[in-house]
């Protein structure tokens, strides 16, 4: 009977125990092909985990009765019929024989058996095994392979030809070649060539739908993120050709999300000034500008520094060619402690009309506020100099009261610091040292020792005349 004839699970437990079973089962040649069959293996690992389940699988799979047989040294080709039922008495024939061996330590069963012993069982378990794995899939795939690398081969042949007319500006043959390439296989590349020549003989809008379906297509096949930047940084190039300048940055900024490169970055910065300029231009108008100086003169007359900022900003908005603006808004920084600003708007203003005296005398305050005395010292060396080329020298007196507290602040004794203490301080001072080294002025100084008339007439030169005043007030010089 079946039953009587199944096999000792705690006798197959030791045949199945080795952790090397399926390794050597691979390497036998009765097994090896038996072996390929994933789900073949799965069912010895079960045996191996839990031989008691043998009896479930043992008759309904005459591969693995080829296994147990080939592990107990059993011949199926010996035995009559050589039917399942009878591979699988054998078997567990086998198995109870070597379940008993085992229990009684003797060698003798497995000393008997053949070592090698043909497998005829194992040809239709393998012809069985192939058919559960169609053949034309193994085949297919460099069928396809092949197929993909002549579409491949053909595409470059054609993009090659189409740069060729490119660069010949025969843009529209090109774009005929392009579009046989893309046909031909599917690379970006292809379509942002054709987006190129669609943009070179000024089709915009069609050069954008093309670039758009590069974006599509490209993002499906997970393209290179620099070919995909490439298509944004030419829809964007299209929108300034077409002079709408806020969907090229929205394109530019894109471009630079995928691949960040120096032109497109230039080309966002110069679109973004352009804009600029533009809103400047239009919001250009110079009677309103007058309107706002006189809202802001109001404003600075009571107090209100704030909105007298806000005054002449709107001053300088409207018309950004007047120095006025800058600078009387400089005033009202000035008032809420805003130095450096200030210092900004004169320069402003100066730049606007380089005759501009009062900028010039409104940013040496502000030097003096923030203690840049040589800065200060130099601005109004400049203010002298305009003074006395448009204003007649009438603002002279005012211009020499600020050299003089630029200077006297600069080398003012610091508390608690005697006066020898201070000339060594100020004998340090890498501009009093330089003022010292210069042999012109060594030898002016020279000559004032023997006569301080002369000090006076080399005052009259502008820069002997700074480099004195400087010496005068830092201690070097005394006059009596």
């Amino acid at each position: 009977m079946l039953e009587a004839s199944m096999p000792n699970p705690m006798g197959m437990g030791k045949i199945f125990s080795d952790p090397m079973l399926i390794t050597k089962l691979k390497a036998n040649p009765k097994t090896a092909s038996l072996m390929q069959d994933p789900e073949l293996v799965a069912k010895v690992q079960k045996l191996q985990a839990n031989p008691s389940s043998m009896s479930q699988d043992l008759f309904t799979d005459p591969r693995l009765m080829t296994v147990v047989a080939t592990l107990l040294g059993i011949d199926l080709s010996s035995i009559p019929g050589g039917g399942p039922a009878a591979s699988a008495a054998a078997a567990a024939t086998g198995a109870s024989t070597a379940s008993a061996s085992a229990t009684s330590g003797s060698t003798s069963a497995s000393a008997s058996a053949p070592s090698d012993v043909p497998m005829t069982d194992a040809e239709p378990v393998k012809a069985e095994s192939k058919k559960s794995a169609p053949e034309p899939e193994t085949k297919s795939e460099p069928e396809e392979k092949d197929t993909a690398a002549e579409g491949k081969k053909a595409a470059d042949e054609f993009k090659q030809q189409g740069n060729a007319l490119y660069k010949q500006h025969k843009f529209d043959e090109a774009i005929e070649f392009y579009n046989k390439a893309w046909e031909s296989h599917k690379d970006v590349t292809y379509l942002n060539n054709r987006a190129a020549a669609e943009f070179e003989k000024g089709d915009y809008e069609t050069a954008i739908k093309t670039c758009l379906t590069a974006v599509e297509e490209g993002r499906d096949m997970r393209a290179d993120y620099k070919l995909i930047a490439k298509s944004f940084s030419r829809i964007g190039n299209s929108y300034l050709k077409l002079d709408k300048l806020k969907e090229a940055i929205e394109y530019f900024e894109k471009s630079l999300t995928e691949h960040r490169t120096p032109d497109i970055l230039n080309k966002l910065r110069a679109t973004e000034r352009e804009i600029k300029k533009r809103e400047n231009e239009a919001y250009f108008d110079e009677d309103k500008a007058e309107e706002a100086r006189l809202q802001g003169k109001e404003y600075f007359t009571k107090g209100d520094w704030p909105n007298a900022v806000k005054a002449y900003t709107e001053m300088v908005k409207r018309n950004p060619n007047d120095a006025r603006g800058y600078s009387n808004r400089a005033a009202a920084l000035a008032k809420l402690m805003s130095f450096p600003d200030a210092i900004r708007d004169c320069d402003e203003a100066i730049k606007r009309d380089p005759n501009f005296l009062r900028a010039f005398i409104r940013k040496a305050n502000a030097q003096i506020a923030v203690k840049d005395f040589k800065g200060c010292l130099d601005t109004l060396t400049k203010a002298k100099d305009v003074d006395a080329k448009t204003n007649g020298g009438k603002s002279a007196y005012e211009i020499e009261q600020l050299t003089s507290k630029a200077l006297s602040q600069r080398f003012a004794p610091l508390d608690g610091e005697t006066q020898e203490q201070t000339l060594q301080r100020v004998g340090q001072d890498p501009e009093i040292q330089e003022i010292l080294s210069d042999p012109v002025m060594n030898s002016i100084l020279q000559q004032a020792q023997n006569n301080p008339a002369a000090l006076q007439e080399h005052m009259k030169n502008p820069q002997v005349y700074q480099k004195i005043i400087t010496l005068m007030a830092a201690g070097i010089i005394r006059t009596h």
